[in-house]
């Protein structure tokens, strides 16, 4: 008797066991934090990619510039319904059709940086032009259907099994209000380096240069705003 009994407990216990693994995975996967953004062409990963060296040097526990962290011009962030992935892909598609964004010449203008536990986050503006703007507004109404609510667990987690930063959860959650329209900073990130650092390479002259995006991606977010798991693109890179 006292056998079964403890065989009857473990089997109530495996099934305890992956009931919460289960319910861990589903909470993990039902919402995933996108970025829908432009990748751009060579000419500006070749400048991104000088100061990402640069960066490095100085702070090595940054980020490369790589398959994992994309450089790429943000349009919209958003917190949607990873059950309905395929509609935002469509609903996307639908819009860049329509809006054709490869066809705008943009402008790199200069730099800036966020300021981030004594380093820097830093990145290349670029110039926000009616058409950027259109494609921005068209495609947050297109994907407004299939949005939600969305935690850390939206991301593509860490490596190092750290928590996602609240200024990134924060900084999707608030997007549309806080960054979209007459807000929106378009950028291209370039790295992360120590701020004393970040605020001398700004002070050199930068020489504005033009370029354009070869096409439209969508990305789950990593820590930070990176671009890191490619999920859907126009392009083939």
């Amino acid at each position: 008797m006292k056998i079964k009994s403890s065989m009857k407990f473990s089997a109530l216990l495996t099934l305890i066991l992956f009931y919460f693994i289960f319910m861990n995975v589903y909470a993990q996967s039902e919402i995933t934090a996108i970025d829908i953004l432009l990748d751009p062409d060579q000419v500006m990963l070749d400048s991104a990619k000088v100061f990402n060296t640069s960066m490095l040097q100085n702070y090595p526990e940054g980020f490369a510039l790589d398959a994992n962290h994309a450089p790429h011009i943000t349009v919209v962030q958003s917190f949607v319904r990873t059950a309905e992935l395929d509609k935002v892909y469509a609903a996307v598609e639908n819009v860049v059709e329509n809006e054709k964004p490869a066809t705008e010449i943009l402008t790199a203008t200069g730099m800036y940086y966020i300021p981030y536990n004594n380093l820097g986050l830093a990145g290349i503006t670029v110039k926000t032009t009616p058409g950027l703007l259109s494609f921005q507004a068209k495609l947050l109404e297109a994907i407004l259907p299939y949005t939600g609510k969305g935690t850390g667990e939206a991301f593509v987690p860490n490596l190092d099994s750290s928590e996602i930063s609240k200024p990134t959860i924060d900084y999707v959650t608030a997007f549309e209000s806080e960054h979209s329209g007459d807000k929106f900073n378009p950028h291209v990130t370039i790295g992360l380096a120590q701020e004393d650092f970040i605020k001398e390479m700004m002070t050199k002259k930068f020489n504005r240069f033009t370029f354009t995006s070869e096409s439209v991606s969508i990305y789950q977010l990593g820590d930070l705003g990176t671009a890191q798991k490619k999920l859907w693109s126009t392009g083939k890179r």
